[in-house]
């Protein structure tokens, strides 16, 4: 390269460093959004359908962070949604890939000691709504054998809802 082209070069690439610094050090552009029908083919299939979680999780690795809006502030992930059937096999599949277990899946898994020091901390949370508003109660019933220490501890705390509607 000559003087002439390397001067041109670098004052282009100055430029174009000044005009949009954060592009310039990108290393690739902003991929497009997940298309809202992907999402919540997902997140329906995580309440029972583990060969199509597997499926589309290898085609689209980010919708394990994914959230579909039901409505009215009603948002559900598809560990959520294998939480609330009581699906562990989608559940921990979910978790071993990298999802993010919340309280009511930790409850449905009967992860006893995480959900009591979580509550000990929190016990506000005691009472709250989990995705279509199914309770700690609800997940709890829907985590068998597994969740029955739970189970008894959320009865012993007073708990007697299942679901509680959604604003």
């Amino acid at each position: 390269m000559n003087r002439k082209k390397f001067l041109i070069n670098s004052s282009a690439g100055v430029t174009a460093l000044m005009l949009d610094p954060f592009r310039s050090f990108s290393q690739t552009a902003d991929p497009a959004p997940y298309k809202v029908e992907v999402v919540k083919e997902f997140v329906t299939a995580g309440h029972g359908k583990p060969d199509r979680v597997k499926e589309m999780l290898a085609e689209y690795p980010n919708l394990l962070y994914c959230r579909y809006d039901w409505g009215n502030g009603d948002f559900e992930e598809a560990i959520e949604g294998a939480g609330h059937v009581g699906n562990k096999e989608i559940a921990k599949y979910l978790i071993e890939n990298g999802a993010r277990p919340n309280i009511y899946v930790l409850t449905m898994l009967g992860e006893t000691e995480i959900v009591k020091s979580i509550l000990t901390k929190y016990p506000s949370l005691l009472n709250g709504k989990g995705p279509h508003g199914f309770t700690l109660l609800h997940h709890a019933t829907k985590g068998g054998e597994d969740s029955k220490e739970l189970l008894e501890y959320f009865k012993e705390k007073g708990l007697t809802e299942m679901q509680i509607k959604i604003k």
